[in-house]
């Protein structure tokens, strides 16, 4: 058993094709909602902070509107594969452990289902060891990273070996067909897709993770949503979510942070979940944070778009990379309504 918190050794991302919001909106959504909700969908579009975003569907090449359920399953395992190998490879070679030497692999995503699951396919791929420990997270959604870490961090923490975490979200595949709803025009508007994946080792160089905690919201469990139907997976998204989050966020905040003897001034380095841009608002005005706290967090959501479960990851890959040194907080939320953070120190 290590005595120490285990460390987050190294970080490894990827994404698919890179487009650019004006033109998926002048390419295709543009006539998508043409007739049913144009107006609104263009406002939420120009509105929405993203500039860039990825994916592997492309719907001015093909459009996965009318796509089943099965196809749509199909075309996500054909893809999650190698952008998680590519994930969790680049992991791996910058925290210096080799694959055999992983004791747990934990996967989240809830974009995509399939038996064997991309755990083993990856595991079989990678060259991970036969006794290796696999965990499957599913339907947690932009929140999972923060208990999947938790997972691995316990584990390495009991068995004194590596392990990795993936986050990878496939939103393209799940495209919907036009409706005048706004919560499915806020989605097409905001997600995207990337994997991300984080190596936990025992001892060496990196943040240390800490405390993990989260408190859920059970009167607002309506508030967003992920629903499977014969056209895919479906979102619901409550504009009311940030109105809930500024009653919460402290709550979950202040007293991770007293108990381990720090206020928010301490903390350099916030890699906030970039919901949407009211989200990143209410947070920073409920927790004080500045604009060059919140920079990298905004500047995810402009340049990789709202990226499920990878995104607490990728944001803090680019505050490390960039020179940032704990602690460190992240914060995540989602169903439930749920609000996630975890401090690394």
């Amino acid at each position: 058993m290590v005595t120490s918190p285990p460390v987050l050794a190294g970080i490894g991302v990827a994404y698919p094709p890179r487009l650019t919001q004006q033109d998926l909106w002048d390419g295709y959504f543009d006539a998508h909602y043409a007739g049913v909700a144009r107006g609104l969908a263009k406002r939420v579009f120009a509105n929405s902070g993203v500039t860039t975003r990825h994916a592997v569907v492309n719907p001015m090449v093909e459009d996965p509107s009318r796509w089943s359920t099965e196809v749509r399953m199909q075309r996500y395992l054909v893809e999650a594969l190698p952008l998680g190998k590519d994930a969790v490879s680049t992991a791996l070679d910058r925290a210096g452990v080799a694959a055999h030497d992983v004791g747990l692999l934990v996967v989240c995503s809830c974009t995509g289902y399939a038996t064997p699951g991309l755990d083993i396919l990856l595991a079989r791929d990678l060259g991970l060891p036969a006794d290796a420990r696999r965990v499957f997270v599913g339907h947690m959604g932009c929140y999972a990273a923060l208990p999947g870490l938790g997972v691995v961090a316990d584990y390495v923490t009991l068995h004194g070996r590596p392990a990795v975490l993936l986050c990878l979200e496939l939103p393209s595949v799940h495209v919907q067909p036009a409706t005048v709803d706004p919560q499915q025009v806020v989605a097409h508007a905001l997600f995207s897709d990337a994997a991300a994946a984080a190596v936990l080792t025992p001892d060496g160089p990196g943040p240390r993770v800490g405390e993990i905690s989260s408190l859920t919201d059970t009167t607002t469990a309506d508030h967003m949503t992920w629903h499977i139907t014969d056209l895919g997976f479906r979102m619901g998204l409550s504009p009311h979510v940030p109105d809930v989050l500024s009653r919460h966020v402290r709550a979950l905040v202040d007293p991770m942070l007293g108990r381990a003897g720090l206020v928010v001034a301490d903390v350099p380095a916030w890699s906030v979940h970039p919901g949407g841009p009211r989200i990143l608002d209410v947070v920073a005005r409920e927790i004080g944070l500045t604009n060059g706290e919140m920079a990298a967090s905004r500047a995810g959501l402009s340049e990789h778009g709202n990226c499920s479960s990878p995104t607490v990851l990728l944001i803090l890959d680019r505050l490390l990379r960039a020179g940032s040194r704990p602690p460190a907080m992240l914060m995540a939320f989602g169903p439930g309504l749920t609000l996630y953070a975890a401090l690394l120190g």
